[in-house]
């Protein structure tokens, strides 16, 4: 999955990948219109906004397309947002008659770090004096326009005639730089009003980017899945594996941060100035002028891109050339060079660290980026149906609106009827958002159980055990885990013997949770010792109050009995709780893994996210730089946690496969938890909450499958490397 997600954006995307490809110059970009996508048409663009943009520059940084195209559209974008002053030169620009350098601060507070001249009234000056000495510009020295920083946050366009630019070296051996001094003071038309540059830039540069990051895994899969050593593909070693896995987690984690931001800028000032926060940050986002140059929300998504994006493919590319060897050291493959671009790109969006203490500013303030999908026409009706029948719950009594959750389908309203409502996705989002303070039953383990006896269960067994459960009548736990075979779950040990009427179940099981509370448990057992290791198990449901049932708490490090064992003497289990055929309970046991794999995806644990330390920060003295840094960085992973389940929840919507994102998500969120916990408990170790959480979460990297193990499944699944022999 790329950037774009629809059926028109993988269409661009494929279109300047197939462009590329033969080697387009800069005429060629502007002959297919590429120079103006996300300008209106009467500027001689495409009509559409800078997430077409983005997607289109990704596709173009995965071949390395060279050129002045990005400093070209980037300084195009910026104009199209000063007042339309500059419609001649948008328009030249769209059809590639000139190019663009733009000089952009290594330093993301050079930006907004002078005050805006005056004369001796007090009133701004007409013209403003140059912003100092040469600065290092994206672009070639003899670009026909340069958009430079002339102090207090203001932006000038001047021609080429009006600076002194010099060729730069570069580490980036495919786009030129150049140094540029304005020759004299900037006349005031000239100055560019409410033109956010420098998030602009971010943007751009972090598709750019994903381009790189996403060549750069693609290359070292593709490496490793054909290179051998000591007899095997070096893709099968799980140093090898994981390395590679864990770059595609980066890429995705980059994407979902660009996709957001894009459409945050693309959404266009949503606030009024009276809206926009004053922070103590260098980077106040106002314009020379006062005025707020983005909403506070857009503001946050950019600053998540810049912190995600560029270091995402400065990893991705470094990994590449650790998993290439020494030929990726060399000048005979192109691994260096993409190391380079991700270098270079990192360099001129600016140091992550002052984006991320932007991020904390900004989040600690209480700015929240909302991460709800945008919804077809046909939604309204089903939605005002919905809605009538929220509100009809609401005035239930606690017991009876239960009862009707159950009854009529509400509580997992995929299901097919009568369980469920054979919900649509779209339905799916609609009732979520709409029952959000309904509260809704969590059925626990349940949850993972009832999907299976729905697919697999008899009708007996439907309508014995599926009312009474989602009424909230039986509680379950799941027999699966042995200490011999917690990740390889299929080599379990646990016996079951035929006997009259049924089987006979003996063995031990482990972190089972809750099974001293619950009334029944899904078991996998043996049936057939003689078959191969994933054939030969099936799945039972047990009476957790048989004879032979012994059940054993376990405390874990947070002091909760949660866990326990559980012991399996000469269980008997009659033939009709048998979920699906003899030996092929493999197959039912998968579908219940399903969906653990996504109820843990979809909750990172109570106390665990980005939001619970923004408002832990915001009861706290200021942070030093380092922790606001830090703190930045925690929830850049954890807005891009959500963006990437709205990416899912989209693509779902328009009936596309998400591929990797969600295991993404679930690897993401596990590991962000237990971050979120630590750094808190590190500002407040007194606390006897974050105390509790910092134990807790330990556990959220290794139930519902370890992070290795999830590893394991992204770099088979979706890179398609060797599994382990």
């Amino acid at each position: 999955m790329g950037i774009g997600l629809t059926e028109e954006h993988l269409a661009l995307a494929a279109s300047v990948r197939g462009l590329a490809e033969r080697s387009a110059d800069h005429a060629a970009l502007a002959e297919q219109g590429l120079l103006g996508l996300h300008l209106p048409e009467e500027q001689g663009g495409q009509g559409y906004g800078l997430l077409e943009l983005c997607v289109a520059l990704e596709s173009l940084a995965e071949r390395r397309v060279g050129g002045p195209h990005l400093p070209t559209v980037l300084a195009s974008a910026a104009l199209a947002r000063s007042g339309g002053r500059h419609e001649r030169l948008i328009t030249s620009l769209a059809d590639g008659s000139m190019t663009a350098a733009v000089a952009l601060p290594t330093d993301a507070s050079a930006a907004a770090s002078a005050v805006p001249p005056t004369d001796a009234s007090g009133a701004r000056s007409s013209e403003r004096p140059a912003a100092g000495g040469a600065v290092l510009a994206l672009g070639a020295a003899d670009a026909d326009l340069f958009l430079l920083g002339v102090g207090g946050g203001a932006w000038a366009v001047l021609d080429r005639d009006d600076v002194v630019a010099e060729r730069a070296e570069g580490v980036d051996l495919d786009r030129a730089l150049c140094t540029v001094t304005p020759r004299g003071p900037v006349p005031a038309d000239r100055v560019l009003t409410g033109t956010p540059v420098r998030e602009i830039a971010a943007v751009l540069l972090g598709a750019d980017a994903c381009g790189v990051a996403a060549w750069a895994v693609a290359t070292a899969a593709g490496y490793a899945k054909a290179r051998e050593q000591f007899g095997r593909p070096i893709g099968q070693f799980q140093g090898v594996k994981h390395r590679v896995a864990a770059a595609l987690v980066a890429l995705e984690q980059a994407r979902a941060a660009v996709w957001d931001a894009a459409r945050a800028m693309d959404a266009g000032p949503a606030t009024s100035p009276g809206d926009v926060r004053t922070l103590s940050l260098d980077t106040s986002g106002r314009t020379a002028d006062g005025d707020p140059a983005l909403p506070d929300e857009t503001r946050l998504a950019v600053a998540v891109a810049a912190v995600l994006a560029l270091d995402a493919a400065v990893r991705c590319a470094a990994d590449a050339i650790q998993v290439l060897g020494g030929i990726g050291y060399t000048f005979e493959h192109d691994a260096h060079r993409y190391y380079r671009r991700a270098l270079s790109d990192r360099m001129l969006a600016g140091d992550p660290g002052p984006w991320a203490e932007e991020a904390a500013a900004l989040a600690v303030a209480g700015v929240r980026r909302a991460m709800e999908p945008d919804l077809p026409d046909e939604a309204a009706p089903l939605r005002d149906a919905i809605r009538a029948e929220a509100e009809s719950l609401r005035a239930e009594a606690p017991a009876a609106r239960r009862a009707r959750f159950a009854r009529e389908g509400w509580i997992m309203p995929y299901l097919p009827r009568p369980w469920g409502r054979d919900a649509s996705p779209l339905e799916q989002v609609i009732i979520h958002q709409e029952f959000r303070d309904l509260e809704r039953p969590n059925l626990g383990i349940a949850a993972w159980a009832v999907p299976s006896i729905v697919t697999y269960g008899t009708r007996e067994q439907q309508e014995r055990f599926l009312p009474r459960t989602l009424a909230g009548e039986i509680v379950w736990c799941q027999l699966f885990s042995e200490p011999g075979a917690g990740s390889d779950l299929a080599g379990l040990s646990t016996k079951a013997t035929r006997v009259e009427g049924g089987w006979s179940l003996s063995g031990q099981k482990i972190w089972t949770s809750l099974a001293q509370y619950a009334h029944w448990g899904i078991c996998l057992a043996r049936t057939s010792p003689g078959k191969p290791k994933h054939q030969g198990i099936s799945y039972f449901l047990v009476d957790m109050s048989s004879p032979g049932v012994t059940v054993r708490p376990l405390k874990e490090i947070n002091g909760d009995e949660i866990f326990n064992e559980v012991f399996l003497d000469d269980v008997f289990v009659p033939d009709d709780l048998v979920v699906g055929e003899v030996d092929q309970g493999w197959r039912v046991a998968r579908d219940t893994l399903s969906h653990e794999r996504v109820a843990l995806g979809d909750s990172w644990g109570p106390g665990s996210q980005h939001t619970d330390m923004a408002k832990l920060v915001a009861r706290l003295p200021p942070l030093r730089q380092a922790q606001r840094e830090q703190a930045g960085r925690l929830w850049a992973e954890g807005q891009a946690i959500s963006a990437l389940g709205q990416r899912v929840t989209l693509s779902k919507l328009s009936g596309g496969d998400p591929g990797v994102a969600s295991s993404v998500r679930k690897l993401l969120g596990m590991r962000h938890a237990q971050a979120i916990s630590e750094f808190c408990w590190s500002l407040a170790p007194a606390d006897a909450y974050w105390s509790r959480m910092i134990l807790t979460t330990r556990a959220y990297t290794i139930g519902g499958g370890t992070t290795e193990v999830q590893l394991n499944i992204i770099a088979e699944r979706a890179l398609g490397l060797p599994r382990d022999p």
